[in-house]
């Protein structure tokens, strides 16, 4: 699914997904036609916000009994509630996986999904902070590439979608761990980030305490420890210095080329900088933005101090 980033037009950008392996800029073109997967590791890109508005950034389908894809809006429609179109919500099947063990509405496509073997995972962001999370098989990996986390071990495999989400809210409700992180907390952590040892020994807490309850719950433990992909080794380096982007990406003109990748966020270097720090951002925040590519966009120009002293 190699695809190069393309030279022009205008798409409406759905943010990174990891689901290839590795960090992809996942693209919609306006004109129609298949998403595009386009790495974004060395490469620059260059592009140019086109509007203030958002727009649906389509639906997920069951490719087969245990995978879903994702499929673009075909309407490119302008976005709604959650950020799909009324007409790509109403067919997006598994938009009811969160809410699967709780009752309510499951379509035969995502019972026959959740009934595959799912993991229950602890992942740890640069301040310490840890969520307790869910995977489906197919997803072991990818899941854990895109949240953007330092340390993260795989505490259990369950026998479907069912138990793993008893057992997440369990460990919720026990040991008061979150199941959701805000992409600004993760930003702002990485910015932050100048020594490795709190965010290792919060994790190691968090998985004796998690470990613990799940024998109480008559749930064995299986720790796994998950490999961090090597794109986000510069990122994860705490004397890798750093500054957050001063513009905000969302709108304007921007050029810059990745040099690192941790779940959506990003650290980049401008057109012949070669003296200022790294810059990082989270291109998650171009999701449902309309966007044209073309090498003559670049960033205005930015001087500022690391957010390492």
């Amino acid at each position: 699914m190699d695809q190069d980033l393309p030279a022009s037009g205008t798409f409406v950008c759905h943010g990174i997904t990891w689901a290839s392996g590795d960090p992809r800029l996942l693209l919609a073109p306006v004109t129609g036609g298949p998403l595009v997967y386009t790495p974004v590791m060395g490469r620059r890109l260059g592009y140019q916000v086109s509007g203030t508005g958002r727009w649906c950034t389509g639906r997920y389908r069951f490719a087969d009994r245990v995978r879903v894809e994702a499929l673009a809006c075909p309407d490119r429609a302008p976005a709604e509630a959650g950020g799909q179109c009324a007409a790509c919500a109403g067919r997006d099947d598994f938009r009811f996986a969160h809410r699967f063990h709780s009752g309510g509405h499951v379509p035969d496509a995502l019972a026959v999904y959740m009934a595959q073997a799912h993991w229950l995972y602890l992942a740890t962001f640069a301040d310490g902070t840890t969520k307790i999370g869910t995977a489906a098989e197919p997803r072991k990996r990818s899941r854990l590439d895109e949240q953007g986390a330092l340390i993260a071990t795989y505490l259990a495999r369950s026998a479907d979608g069912h138990a793993v989400r008893f057992l997440e809210d369990a460990l919720t409700r026990h040991l008061g761990l979150t199941q959701t992180v805000r992409a600004a907390a993760k930003l702002t952590a990485l910015a932050e980030l100048r020594d490795l040892t709190p965010a290792r020994d919060a994790h190691q807490q968090h998985l004796d305490r998690a470990a613990e309850a799940l024998s109480n719950l008559n749930v064995p433990a299986t720790p796994e420890p998950w490999t961090p992909p090597g794109e986000g080794d510069l990122l994860r380096a705490s004397g890798t210095g750093r500054a957050l982007y001063p513009h905000d990406p969302r709108s304007g003109e921007h050029g810059w080329t990745v040099l690192s990748c941790l779940g959506s966020q990003v650290l980049i270097a401008l057109d012949c900088d070669d003296e200022q720090l790294p810059y990082l951002l989270d291109l998650g925040t171009l999701k449902g933005r309309r966007i044209a590519l073309g090498a003559q966009f670049s960033s205005p120009p930015a001087a500022v101090q690391s957010a390492l002293f």
